[in-house]
């Protein structure tokens, strides 16, 4: 009798959660896949950038004549030199965040909430939290309740829009102060350049809209 007890005790099967493996497995193949396209977007987009030595000319600046010289000067910058432009608010960002680790530390976890519990998680299987089975829909408002207290109930919304403020007012002192007289010529291939990008961006948007709308 013994002996049956025994052996059928070590003959139980063990259990396991392969489905749980498998969406891990899923959610970093998703992960790695974003990651590879927005390292070669941000290559192709930096690819367009104008040489900084030209950004920077000392001798190209002078003082604008009036307000609609530096409105029409700040207008063509923009045009001309916006890739070096956004890297510039992102270099402001990005030091305003390293500058309060707390801050970088808080986003860098509401990101990854972001993305491991509604991104890049397999829309077949639902998020369980504490013995509880959350919706879609449940999970997409808590995440965003959760963004808005991050952003504004907390020193991080403060933080990116004062580096945000500090960046825009850097960009808006060089592009009114950096006379344009030279980047003539080029202007035309500039925005022309810059309306096929934003059709990309916007194609690209378009074509991710319906998967996110399934899982609304």
């Amino acid at each position: 009798m013994s002996s049956s007890s025994s052996s059928s005790s070590s003959t139980l099967p063990t259990s396991s959660n392969p489905s749980s493996s498998a969406s891990f497995s899923s959610a970093f193949a998703s992960l790695r896949a974003f990651l590879s396209r927005l390292s070669s977007s941000t290559r192709r987009a930096l690819s367009g950038r104008r040489p900084w030595p030209e950004l920077l000319d000392r001798s190209a600046f002078s003082r604008p004549h009036s307000l609609s010289d530096a409105t029409s000067r700040l207008r063509r910058n923009a045009s001309y030199f916006r890739v070096n432009y956004l890297a510039l608010l992102a270099l402001v960002l990005a030091l305003s965040l390293l500058s309060h680790p707390l801050s970088l530390l808080t986003l860098l976890s509401l990101l990854a909430a972001w993305l491991f519990l509604y991104a890049f998680r397999p829309s077949d299987q639902p998020l369980v939290l504490l013995g509880r089975t959350f919706s879609d829909r449940e999970t997409l408002a808590v995440l965003s309740l959760l963004t808005v207290v991050v952003v504004f109930l907390t020193s991080v919304g403060s933080l990116l829009i004062s580096a945000s403020m500090v960046g825009l007012a850097i960009v808006a002192a060089h592009g009114a102060f950096r006379d344009p007289e030279d980047l003539f010529m080029d202007e035309q291939k500039s925005a022309g350049s810059g309306l096929f990008s934003y059709i990309g961006g916007a194609a690209s948007a378009a074509a991710a809209a319906p998967s996110l709308a399934s899982r609304v």
